[in-house]
């Protein structure tokens, strides 16, 4: 077989971002290389996610964060409690700098998990995500210039019943973009836009995302997408597509170099699977319990610090 592993090209998008990349300053202060417009297709079919394997990808701390969107909720206290830290660090800062009190961020996390009202205080993240997927808020004109909330848009759930009515569709849409609401997120999304495509009985799915992190964010990002689009598809009788990823600033951090250098010096192995273990009622309906991952044998971690 002279196929060429799924993770290579993952692999050649990090060295040609660190041999190439435009070096730059950014906002995080730590400076990255960085190339604009990058592309990766991944096959699903047979159980096949892209799972990086070069280095172990935590896949079920990115799943808890993926169902932890699909609950539209904004506050970081479940996934503390489940022992998911991806979060921790922008609620820290802003807690820290607050405050003045320069505490561990080990020590606020446990503060958010024990203490409701801490955490109802310092835990959210504003309308990140999950909001914008679920809760998308709609205002009407009042009539005296101002705007009222009369509602929301579940995007979800409209893309799912929008790919069982009408399949050809080009509208099938979740948007984190939310322009108005920008400047009260934590973070506003990297990963914005996912389209759904319908070919035959197979579900593809584009994700185009604006900034991507390539050494941390990337493997969690296509675990992520690959899963959404993988639940999606078993709640419309489609079998898992095509997942094309798209990137707009597509960098690797100047502080990542030992990660960079170690990971391009590794070969992929194996071909895990992935299987859902049962048909929830709905797509806001899955458990954890729900997913499984077979002959996963990656090479082992590598740490490396998340820039704020």
């Amino acid at each position: 077989m002279s196929h060429q592993h799924y993770e290579q090209q993952y692999l050649d998008l990090m060295r040609r971002i660190w041999r190439e990349g435009d070096e730059r300053r950014d906002r995080t202060g730590v400076g990255t290389r960085s190339v604009f417009g990058a592309m990766l297709r991944f096959d699903l079919a047979d159980g096949a996610m892209p799972l990086i394997t070069t280095k172990r990808v935590y896949w079920k701390t990115a799943t808890r964060e993926m169902l932890w969107f699909l609950t539209g909720d904004t506050n970081i206290r479940p996934l503390v409690q489940q022992g998911v830290k991806i979060w921790n660090e922008w609620p820290h800062a802003k807690y820290v700098k607050a405050t003045g009190q320069d505490i561990p961020v080990e020590d606020f996390a446990q503060r958010i998990a024990d203490d409701e009202d801490f955490a109802a205080k310092w835990g959210d993240l504003g309308p990140v995500y999950g909001k914008q997927w679920v809760d998308w808020p709609v205002y009407t004109p009042t009539g005296d210039g101002s705007y009222a909330r009369t509602g929301s848009v579940n995007q979800v759930a409209e893309v799912v019943e929008s790919l069982k009515a009408n399949p050809g569709s080009r509208r099938h849409i979740i948007e984190g973009w939310n322009v108005a609401e920008l400047d009260s997120m934590a973070l506003p999304p990297c990963h914005k836009t996912y389209q759904f495509h319908v070919a035959g009985d197979r579900l593809n799915c584009l994700l185009y995302q604006r900034s991507c992190d390539v050494a941390l964010g990337l493997p969690f990002n296509l675990w992520s997408a690959a899963l959404l689009q993988r639940m999606i598809a078993q709640q419309v009788d489609l079998e898992p597509g095509e997942l094309v990823w798209t990137g707009g600033d597509t960098h690797l951090y100047l502080n990542h170099e030992h990660l960079v250098e170690e990971q391009l010096s590794r070969e992929p192995q194996g071909h895990p699977t992935f299987e859902i273990l049962r048909r929830p009622a709905s797509i806001f309906d899955y458990r954890i319990e729900d997913f499984a991952v077979h002959d996963y044998t990656p090479h082992g971690p590598i740490k490396a610090p998340v820039a704020v």
